[in-house]
C-alpha cells in the first residue's frame, strides 16, 4: 500500500500543519463543510475527521490532509482544495474503526487522487 501527497500536508503550510487543528471550521473552495472533530494519523495516513453538522444530516467525513491548502491559526480556519460536493461524495465514513482499516483510507485516498485528474492531492 503506497503512502503518498494525499495523505501528508503541503510544506508550505509550515509549522501549522503540527499544531492540534480539533475544533478548526473547514471551508471548500465553495462554502463551509464543518469543524474538524479529530485527526489521526493510522498507517501513516494523516486525515481530519470532520463533523459537518446539518450539512450532511450530522454525517462526520474523513478528509486526508494532503487536500488542505491552507490553515489559518488566527482565524481558526481550514481551507480544502475541494468543493463540498466533492467531500460529500467521498467514501462514507460510518465508524471510527474506519480511520484504522488501511482498506478504507486508501479507497478514500484513492477518491480523492482521482479529483486532480492524477496531478496529485489538488481537488
Amino acid at each position: 500500500m503506497p503512502i503518498d501527497s494525499i495523505w501528508s500536508y503541503a510544506s508550505d503550510l509550515g509549522p501549522a500543519r503540527e499544531q492540534d487543528l480539533t475544533g478548526y471550521t473547514v471551508v471548500a473552495s465553495d462554502g463551509t463543510i464543518g469543524h474538524v472533530d479529530r485527526q489521526a494519523d493510522h498507517h501513516g495516513m494523516r486525515h481530519l475527521v470532520v463533523d459537518t453538522g446539518v450539512w450532511v444530516f450530522g454525517r462526520s467525513l474523513l478528509v486526508p490532509v494532503g487536500v488542505v491548502e491552507g490553515i489559518d491559526s488566527g482565524e481558526r480556519r481550514i481551507t480544502v482544495a475541494c468543493t463540498r460536493a466533492e467531500v460529500k461524495a467521498a467514501p462514507r465514513f460510518r465508524t471510527d474503526s474506519e480511520t484504522q482499516d488501511p482498506v478504507y483510507l486508501t479507497s478514500v485516498g484513492d477518491y480523492y487522487r482521482s479529483l486532480g485528474g492524477g496531478q496529485g492531492p489538488t481537488c
